[in-house]
């Protein structure tokens, strides 16, 4: 987050939580004495700086920062229950793209594909999921309270408010859908208090999410005319594409040719490519036109262990170059089975080039030294067996220092959305049938590749092999693998087998039902209206 952000105001309204979530974690409410919507809804900025503390819920944990004293949600670590933080080990750690070194609680246990329903890890995504939902719900109620009265400029922001904070809880329970099917459903009209939450299908859930962001997507600001890191219309089209896209997944039916309706809505949309892959990496990737929607971090004013500080200071260890931060913590790195997927292997590097600068797949952003580095991973806790990455720094696209630097909070953005994951959609939907143009498809898969210093491909080389892995060369690290690789089929049971799946160092395939996260055991013991997802005790 630089100047230009929208500021993170740490406050805190009445919001409690669903009945039961994560008790294994004793998780509760913060005091709701603390403040409420009497005292923090009591000025007309106050209603912009609540609408920060939603987006704030993304990158930070609690209250204070600095690391933490005043958490969201009481019983989980700030640091090890940052939503990013663990949006992002769940996502990356269970597939062919990450594996960790680290022996905290069950983490190993993502890569391994041997997770339970007792997992503190799963706990804490899931509580970080409905703690947005739930604020989201607060902050729309209030904002609906107030809306009546307002008028002027004061109304026109509620209203722009309102449709923001709609996105923010379609977006998040998009993340339920995606991850855990069948969960608990509140809106706006589920007044807080005590009762027990109904169970909502995956199907009915995809239903909800759609009607909504179709309903935002009139209203809510147009691209490129909100502030930097606030979602805007671009930020619609481009999650009811990545729903479309996976709706065979989540509901049995595809609708490849609704997505493709919103792809080419972002291609048009005014976006274009960075052109130099790495800076949409770098301290200041807010610069960049190509970011539809980031989570903005900064190194003064968010301040905490999880988000891109994690991800920074967990991916450093060993002699690898530090990029902007002040030490790493040795826990994250790749593995060969996606190393290789970009056309080297562990002979291309050497101890006085471990960055094997002469890659030609400029994505491809390693560390591995060979006098100190063992490409096969035979033991897991070891942090310089794989290859170390080097993808986002904390310094700026000119070699500089980062914004708002601090030496071990970061200044780097999430991309979350970007133009070139839309390219490579746009290329998979042509592939699945779902409409569009091939020739179109490998121009803009062939724009990806010359910016990325590799040659290009032509209709013939286009098939969902190659799709999956160039989505890997291109998005590596950002969110996205374990999600493609249940669309592609490849997350479980197919035939991708890479290192330490399954807990076995050739890897083996895994139970299907485990493209679903299981809902986490105490949740399921506190609210009788919910049931456990296939395959997992019940």
């Amino acid at each position: 987050m630089k100047e230009s952000k929208i500021i993170y105001t740490v406050v805190l309204f009445v919001s409690i939580l669903l009945g039961g979530c994560v008790n294994d974690l004793d998780v509760s409410p913060i005091d709701p004495d603390v403040n409420t919507p009497n005292n923090v809804f009591d000025s007309e900025e106050a209603y912009k700086e609540a609408l920060a503390k939603l987006y704030a819920s993304y990158a930070l944990s609690g209250q204070l920062g600095n690391g933490g004293g005043d958490p969201d949600i009481s019983g989980i670590d700030e640091g090890f229950g940052n939503y990013i933080r663990q949006y992002w080990s769940l996502q990356q750690l269970s597939t062919d793209e990450a594996i960790m070194a680290w022996d905290d609680a069950t983490i190993k246990n993502f890569h391994w594909q041997t997770w339970a329903p007792n997992d503190t890890f799963i706990a804490a995504m899931y509580s970080r999921i409905f703690y947005t939902v739930t604020i989201s719900n607060e902050f729309i109620r209030n904002v609906d309270a107030a809306i009546g009265d307002a008028s002027g400029t004061f109304k026109t922001d509620l209203e722009a408010y309102k449709e923001e904070a709609r996105f923010i809880r379609a977006f998040s329970y998009w993340h339920a859908i995606d991850m855990f099917g069948n969960v608990p459903f509140v809106t706006e009209e589920d007044l807080p208090g005590a009762f027990f939450p109904e169970r909502i299908l995956r199907a009915d859930l995809f239903d909800y999410i759609e009607t909504e962001l179709l309903d935002i997507e009139s209203k809510i600001t147009a691209v490129g005319n909100n502030e930097y890191a606030r979602a805007d219309q671009g930020a619609v089209w481009m999650l009811l594409a990545k729903l479309y896209l996976n709706a065979e997944v989540y509901t049995g039916t595809e609708r490849n040719s609704d997505a493709l309706t919103y792809v080419e809505k972002i291609i048009g949309g005014g976006y274009s490519l960075e052109p130099v892959y790495e800076n949409l990496f770098r301290a200041d990737n807010n610069l960049s036109n190509e970011i539809i929607f980031p989570i903005a971090f900064d190194g003064q004013n968010t301040q905490q262990y999880g988000g891109m500080t994690f991800l920074l200071h967990a991916s450093v260890g060993g002699d690898m170059p530090l990029n902007g931060i002040d030490g790493g913590w040795g826990g994250i790195r790749a593995i060969q089975d996606m190393v290789e997927k970009f056309g080297v292997s562990e002979s291309d590097f050497s101890t006085a080039d471990p960055e094997f600068t002469a890659i030609t797949d400029k994505r491809g952003m390693f560390y591995y030294d060979p006098a100190s580095w063992e490409w096969d991973i035979t033991n897991v806790g070891t942090f310089t067996q794989g290859i170390g990455v080097t993808k986002f720094k904390n310094i700026s696209s000119d070699g500089g220092e980062a914004p708002n630097a601090h030496p071990t909070f970061v200044s780097t953005d999430l991309p979350v959305f970007r133009l070139g994951d839309a390219y490579l959609m746009y290329a998979e939907i042509v592939v699945r049938g779902g409409g569009g143009d091939m020739g179109t498809a490998v121009g803009y898969v062939n724009e990806l590749r010359t910016r990325a210093g590799v040659g290009s491909i032509t209709a013939a080389d286009m098939d969902l092999d190659f799709l999956l892995d160039e989505r890997s060369r291109e998005l590596y690290w950002e969110g996205h693998r374990r999600t493609d690789l249940i669309r592609f089929g490849e997350f479980t049971d197919g035939t991708e087998h890479w290192e330490w799946k399954g807990n076995v160092q050739s890897g083996v395939a895994t139970d299907a039902y485990r493209d679903l996260f299981p809902i986490p055991s105490n949740d399921l013991n506190a609210n009788p209206n919910l049931e456990q997802n296939d395959g997992y005790p019940q």
